[in-house]
C-alpha cells in the first residue's frame, strides 16, 4: 500500500515540488522557498537560476560563518569548516 503523503498546508503553493524536495532532504522551510518559487514564476525558470555562487569548499570558514548567520543556523561560532559546510547544505 502506498504511503500518504501529509498535506503541506495552504502556503505551500506547488505541493509536488515541495514534496519531491522534502523526499530528497531539503527542510520544511528550503522545501517551501523553492515550491512557492516555483509555483510563481514557472518551474524551468527556478531551475534556471543560480550558478553564480562559489563552492562551499572554496570559501573561508568565515565567509561559511556569514552565510550560516543570514540562515540563521545555531552553533556556527563553534562549527569547524567542514560541520559548517554540512549545516549549510542541509540547511
Amino acid at each position: 500500500m502506498a504511503e500518504k503523503k501529509k498535506d503541506p498546508g495552504p502556503s505551500v503553493k506547488d505541493p509536488e515540488v515541495y514534496e519531491a524536495l522534502r523526499d530528497d532532504g531539503a527542510s520544511k522551510e528550503k522545501a517551501a522557498r523553492i515550491a512557492n518559487a516555483a509555483a510563481a514564476r514557472g518551474r524551468s525558470a527556478v531551475g534556471e537560476r543560480g550558478g553564480e555562487a562559489t563552492d562551499y569548499e572554496d570559501r573561508t570558514v568565515d565567509e561559511l560563518r556569514k552565510r550560516a548567520a543570514e540562515l540563521d543556523i545555531e552553533g556556527r561560532s563553534s562549527m569547524s569548516k567542514a560541520e559548517l559546510i554540512e549545516a549549510l547544505r542541509h540547511h
